[in-house]
C-alpha cells in the first residue's frame, strides 16, 4: 500500500502500468536467513533475484491495487530449496526484501515494495486454504 500518488515515484507507475514482461524483468526479491543452519544459509544464499527470470509469476490488476501469485513449483531449483528450508522452517529467521530493479541511473534509488520477516514458523499450526474457503 501506498498513500503517494503513482506519479510521484516513477519506476513504481511503470512497474503497476506496465505489462508482465516488465514487470518481470524488473521485479527483484532479495533473501537473507539471519538465523539458521549453514545447509539452509548455504542453499538460500544472499543474492539479489529477478523473481519473473526465475519463476512464473501471475499479475493481478485491480483499480486500486496490484496482485503477484508466484508459482514457486514452477522451477525444479526453487520447490528443492523451499522443500529444504520447509524442513527447517521452525528453526529458522527469514527475511526478504521486494523491490523494483533499477536498470538505469535516472531510476535509482531502487523502489522498494517492502519487507517480511519469518521467525520460527510452525507448519503444524497452518491452515489449510481449502478449510478457509469452505467457512
Amino acid at each position: 500500500m501506498t498513500r503517494t500518488p503513482l506519479k510521484e515515484t516513477p519506476s513504481l507507475e511503470r512497474f503497476v502500468n506496465g505489462d508482465d514482461a516488465f514487470r518481470n524483468s524488473r521485479f527483484k526479491l532479495i533473501p537473507y536467513i539471519s538465523k539458521g543452519s549453514w545447509l539452509v544459509k548455504q542453499s538460500v544464499g544472499k543474492k539479489a533475484c529477478l523473481v519473473g527470470q526465475a519463476l512464473e509469476v501471475n499479475y493481478s490488476r485491480g483499480e486500486n491495487y496490484l496482485e503477484l501469485d508466484i508459482d514457486v513449483g514452477s522451477s525444479t531449483v526453487a520447490r528443492g530449496v523451499v522443500n529444504l528450508v520447509l524442513g527447517y522452517l521452525n528453526n529458522l529467521i527469514v527475511e526478504m526484501a521486494f523491490l523494483i530493479q533499477a536498470n538505469t541511473q535516472d531510476e535509482l534509488p531502487e523502489s522498494l515494495l517492502g519487507t517480511c520477516r519469518l521467525n520460527h514458523m510452525d507448519t503444524v499450526k497452518s491452515v489449510p486454504v481449502d478449510s478457509i474457503n469452505n467457512t
